[in-house]
């Protein structure tokens, strides 16, 4: 997204100053002065209708608030339920984008918000929030999960617990983008673990940024009732246009 620069040398370089008090304060001024340098130079832009410094301006979230969520969305066995706040279009689509390939994490929470004032009009019997998980390889090439991101949003404002580490990708599996959904499942089929210390005799609810065809949640729920799980729900922020 234009006007986002990582800074993560500078991070690395504030994370071994600690090991050298008399250096670290320095060099946190060094970071904080380039930084604002950076953003001089490179502003930040709505990634909704690119305004300059804002990631995400207030007429894109009073856009994203009205946008109504779907009347059904079919789960997919062996999801007890499942629910997304709106269709993967517009300003859902374009925020979703950046917080998923444009490093813009600090959209996670609205985003975030929007899954919990959806979530607080639903009756599920939620104990634990999951997120879907990532891969290892593809964690640490992307350095975030935005599942993860959006769960922490929810669980917060939710009063719930989020639990990462509850189910895990343990397979890698190659991009589902443009696989129909017998494709998919049969891409995920058995990738995923779940840890009974952490799900057993729970309900659990599994957070993702986009559902498609279903065959993620699906195996993911799989691989929690085996670990025990009462049921197991899905949210996501939006659903493909079917």
């Amino acid at each position: 997204m234009p006007g986002i620069v990582q800074r993560l040398s500078f991070d690395q370089t504030e994370t071994e100053a600690r090991g050298h008090p008399g250096l670290f304060a320095p060099k946190r001024l060094v970071h904080t002065a380039l930084a604002a340098i950076l953003d001089l130079v490179f502003p930040p832009r709505c990634t909704g209708c690119g305004r300059v410094d804002t990631i995400w301006c207030d007429r894109c979230q009073r856009e994203l608030e009205l946008i109504p969520p779907p009347r059904h969305v079919q789960p997919l066995p062996p999801l007890s339920g499942m629910a997304s706040t709106g269709v993967h279009d517009g300003k859902i689509q374009q925020a979703i984008w950046s917080l998923k390939y444009e490093n813009a994490r600090a959209l996670a929470e609205p985003l975030g918000e929007r899954l919990a004032a959806y979530f607080a009009g639903l009756t599920w019997p939620v104990d634990l929030i999951a997120p879907v998980p990532m891969h290892a390889s593809r964690l640490a090439e992307r350095g975030y999960n935005q599942a993860h991101l959006l769960a922490e949003q929810l669980a917060q404002q939710a009063g719930l617990p989020c639990a990462p580490e509850a189910v895990r990708r343990w397979r890698f599996t190659p991009s589902q983008v443009g696989l129909g959904r017998a494709e998919r499942l049969e891409n995920v089929r058995d990738a995923f673990e779940a840890n009974p210390l952490l799900v057993q005799n729970r309900t659990v609810l599994l957070v993702d940024d986009v559902y498609t065809t279903g065959a993620t949640l699906s195996t993911c729920a799989e691989a929690l009732l085996q670990a025990g799980a009462t049921a197991v729900y899905g949210l996501t922020v939006s659903v493909a246009r079917q």
